[in-house]
């Protein structure tokens, strides 16, 4: 047990790349068709007097969209995710890993949550730099459907052309919103899952040997907790990276606008969609990062 323990701990870039890239791809499958259903409820027009809200709920968003665009139609963006899942799940899985290497000045003695929390919050230092022009993308792909205007044919096309209308920055719009979000969110979500991890193993027992329920049960709960603190953030974000340029003057305006058009309420758009992605997509990531690591360690153990 004790090898096995020490295998897991010692985990080598290319397992974290490869195993993140599991996990990644297994969160996206799992959550993809909700976080369409959250785009398109954060930043459907507002209701006027003369005119309805284009979708009442999460289960109104569903059913129009499926009957509008068929099943794929809730898979619409997924391509730039796609593309950046198994970078970004490795690297905030690195950076994770570094910052508790850096915080820990006794390897022999456990992380206290603070320094488990901080090194969560570089994990999402880290990864904002494949996020936040994938959001950019999939949001505008997202939202385009609805709008009936398909300005952008696919990820790479919409990349393109917002490099060469705009530049870098054009990409690269919304990073300091996506830092607000994932930040402290991802601190959050860390330490929720090494808690977790550390209370629902069984006395005696390897916490890497946790059986799958449990890992679900804290994926899961990570998950849910994360959405919790980092929804208001998305949806400034998501409103943001979807409106014409020179809409907003920055965040403080995008805040200002919602709050006073909207209501306060209008930070949590979207809720029960996010709720509901939120576990059985995070479960299935942390599932997926630890069945992929626990077969590389068997398969490749010296890598």
């Amino acid at each position: 047990m004790g090898d096995a323990a020490a295998l897991n701990r010692r985990v080598s870039p290319l397992k974290n790349f490869v195993a993140g890239g599991v996990g990644g791809a297994c969160l996206l499958f799992a959550g993809h068709p909700l976080d369409t259903i959250k785009v398109r409820l954060q930043t459907q027009p507002k209701a006027s007097c003369s005119q309805y809200v284009l979708y009442t709920g999460t289960y109104d968003c569903f059913r129009k969209t499926v009957s509008r665009e068929g099943v794929l139609g809730l898979y619409k963006g997924m391509g730039a995710p796609m593309a950046t899942v198994a970078p970004m799940m490795a690297i905030s899985f690195f950076g994770f890993g570094l910052g508790k290497q850096l915080l820990q000045s006794d390897p022999a003695a456990p992380h206290t949550h603070s320094q488990i929390y901080l090194a969560g919050m570089l994990a999402g230092v880290f990864t904002t730099v494949i996020v936040a022009p994938a959001e950019r993308i999939k949001c505008l792909l997202q939202v385009q459907s609805t709008t009936g205007q398909l300005k952008y044919a696919g990820p790479v096309n919409c990349a393109v052309r917002l490099y060469r209308e705009q530049g870098i920055r054009s990409v690269y719009k919304g990073t300091v919103l996506t830092l607000i979000r994932d930040v402290p969110s991802s601190g959050l979500y860390f330490l929720t899952y090494e808690y977790l991890k550390s209370v629902l193993t069984p006395e005696g027992q390897s916490v890497h040997e946790l059986s799958t329920p449990r890992i679900l049960l804290a994926g899961g709960t990570a998950g849910i907790l994360n959405w919790v603190i980092a929804l208001p953030p998305d949806v400034l974000k998501s409103n943001f990276q979807t409106a014409a340029d020179g809409h907003y003057k920055g965040l403080v305006d995008v805040l200002r606008t919602l709050i006073r058009e909207e209501g306060a309420k209008a930070l949590y758009k979207g809720l029960s969609a996010v709720m509901l992605r939120a576990f059985p997509a995070n479960a299935a990531c942390f599932l997926g990062f630890e069945l992929a690591l626990k077969s590389l360690n068997w398969l490749a153990p010296n890598w």
